[in-house]
Parts: structure tokens; C-alpha cells; sequence
């Protein structure tokens, strides 16, 4: 993006890329927050937009220490070129459009797809060790926060609800919800399957906030 394109943006959201480009590392939300003195909420706001804008990177801490991973984000090299990146979005609309006009039953097509791939991206346990709800559903969590959703993990009226916030394919999503929500749903359904803990998800609630969508985990009846 263009100095003069950059200017475009708002005051605001040119500090959040300021910040940025003067740390010269990955930094989280609450940095970022402390350095232009915004809540953090809004600078989680403006930084999706930046990642949407392509100048800047969302990815998962490598983290060693005991706790969860935080979300970093760092501003995009001058060799990321954000043509490129509109192209892959313009590929995953068109791609997404056929899908939900031209497949007899997108929704279910949608699904299988995303469980093939969720068994295809989780870790199954060693021989002889089995993952407990609380197990599986942290690697579930880990792996949604490496494709960029940046979840969390509640427990509210007595069952676990995975708060999935930052929507990588927002854009996509908002046109065609019941393919991308449906993709995502079988993603997560096909790794909880594939780790064989008595977890399971079958319902995962769309756009409950702009930026927020829901998936609801229950323990398996032979569980029970």
C-alpha cells in the first residue's frame, strides 16, 4: 500500500500501524493498547482492519512457558504485497459463490469438507492415551488460533461455549455464512473426532456480535 493510501486511513488506526512498524516486533493487543493509549477493544478493531488491509500480520505466540498462547501481531514487511493477499480473497469469494449457487446442497458439502480437513489438522493422542474434554477442546482451541480466530474458551449455564472472534475470512463469511460458518463447524467437529475425547459440537452460532461468532461443545451422552 501506497504512503498516499496509507494516509487515508484514520488517525487512529495510522497509530495502531505506527506502533507497530516502530516496535519492529510481534506485538499483542494490550502492548499495542498501552503504546497509543486506546482500550483495547478498539485497538483490537483497528487491527483487524489493518490485517484485512494487508499491513499487518496476525499469528500465534511460539510459546514454551505453561498458558495459553497469545495472539501477536506485527506490521507486514514491504515485500508483502496486498495485491497479492486481495487476490486470495477474491479467489476464496469466487470459490465460495460456487459453492453456495452451484452444489445441490452446500451447507452439508460445506461441512464434510471442513471435517475431513479439522481430522486431517488435529493431533491424535500417542497409542493407549486418551484426551479428556478439557484436552481436546484446548487443542481445538489452539489450532482455530492458528488459522487467525483468536477464540476463548467459556463455560457458561454449565457448558463450554468457544468464543471465536476475529473471523480470518470476515469478508467471505458475511456473504455467504452458510457455506464459511458450515466449513467451519465440520473444521471443528472433524477435530474433536479425530482426537476421540467425549466432546462434540453441533452448533455453532453465527455473527452473534459483528466480529463473534459461537460454537457450543457438550460432553458425548457415553460419557455422561
Amino acid at each position: 500500500m501506497s504512503n498516499d493510501a496509507i494516509q487515508m486511513l484514520g488517525g487512529s488506526r495510522r497509530r495502531v500501524l505506527g506502533a507497530l512498524r516502530d516496535a519492529r516486533r510481534a506485538l499483542d493487543v494490550q502492548d499495542v493498547a498501552q503504546r497509543v493509549v486506546l482500550h483495547p477493544n478498539t485497538v483490537r478493531f483497528h487491527l483487524d482492519g489493518l490485517v484485512e488491509a494487508g499491513l499487518v500480520e496476525r499469528k500465534t505466540e511460539d510459546r514454551t512457558r505453561p498458558g495459553r498462547p497469545r495472539t501477536m501481531y506485527a506490521a507486514a514487511s514491504v515485500a508483502d504485497d496486498p495485491i497479492e493477499q486481495r487476490g486470495y480473497r477474491l479467489l476464496a469469494n469466487m470459490l465460495t459463490s460456487y459453492v453456495a449457487t452451484e452444489v445441490k446442497d452446500p451447507v452439508t458439502a460445506a461441512r464434510r469438507t471442513g471435517h475431513e480437513w479439522g481430522r486431517y489438522l488435529a493431533e491424535r493422542p500417542a497409542p493407549a492415551h486418551s484426551l479428556d474434554p478439557e484436552e481436546a477442546t484446548d487443542q481445538v482451541v489452539r489450532r482455530l488460533t492458528d488459522v487467525g480466530f483468536a477464540p476463548e474458551t467459556v463455560v457458561r449455564d454449565g457448558r463450554t461455549q468457544v468464543l471465536m472472534r476475529h473471523c480470518p475470512f470476515l469478508e467471505t463469511a458475511q456473504r455467504h455464512s452458510n457455506v464459511v460458518c458450515s466449513l467451519h463447524l465440520g473444521l471443528m467437529q472433524g477435530m474433536l473426532a479425530e482426537t476421540g475425547a467425549p466432546v462434540q459440537t453441533d452448533r455453532l452460532e453465527p455473527f452473534v456480535e459483528p466480529s463473534l461468532c459461537i460454537a457450543y461443545l457438550a460432553t458425548s451422552r457415553n460419557d455422561e
